[in-house]
């Protein structure tokens, strides 16, 4: 995959939308392309955060360390961001990320992606509503969670 269509997926992502294509290129070629094989951890719950990882194709299953094991939260696709909170927030790793086929990602590291917001403060309005998003998903789990057990 050439720097220009690594620049158009990450056009696709809605947090890179209004981001000029320079800085797009920028992206692309400063952060690391990984690939991750199906069953392989991009990062483990409790792990530093150090980047965030954009899904450029592949599904990965997003789950958290329970009593009873492990406990599947979500899957994240093709143009999803992940890691970010463990950044954000300067917190451990909140969750276990598993590649469920093979993934393709552009890691950016936390200076990158801060440098980023900085320049682009309608990114911080898209991780703000990505972050909101997750929270109603979680809270309704917890809710339905609370409904069957009680």
């Amino acid at each position: 995959m050439g720097l220009n269509e690594e620049v158009e997926l990450l056009r696709k992502i809605p947090l890179f939308a209004n981001v000029e294509s320079a800085k797009l290129k920028l992206l692309a070629f400063t952060s690391d392309r990984l690939i991750f094989q199906e069953g392989q951890a991009l990062f483990q719950q409790g792990e530093v955060g150090d980047a965030a990882y954009l899904i450029l194709s592949g599904v990965v299953r997003i789950s958290i360390n329970g009593p009873n094991g492990e406990l599947d939260l979500a899957t994240a696709g093709a143009h999803e961001i992940i890691g970010e909170i463990a950044i954000l927030c300067d917190v451990p790793r909140t969750a276990n990320v598993t590649a469920q086929s093979e993934v393709i990602t552009l890691r950016i590291s936390k200076d990158l992606f801060f440098r980023l917001i900085e320049e682009f403060p309608q990114m911080a309005i898209e991780i703000m509503r990505e972050l909101a998003h997750r929270l109603e998903l979680s809270n309704a789990r917890l809710q339905a969670a609370y409904v069957e057990t009680g």
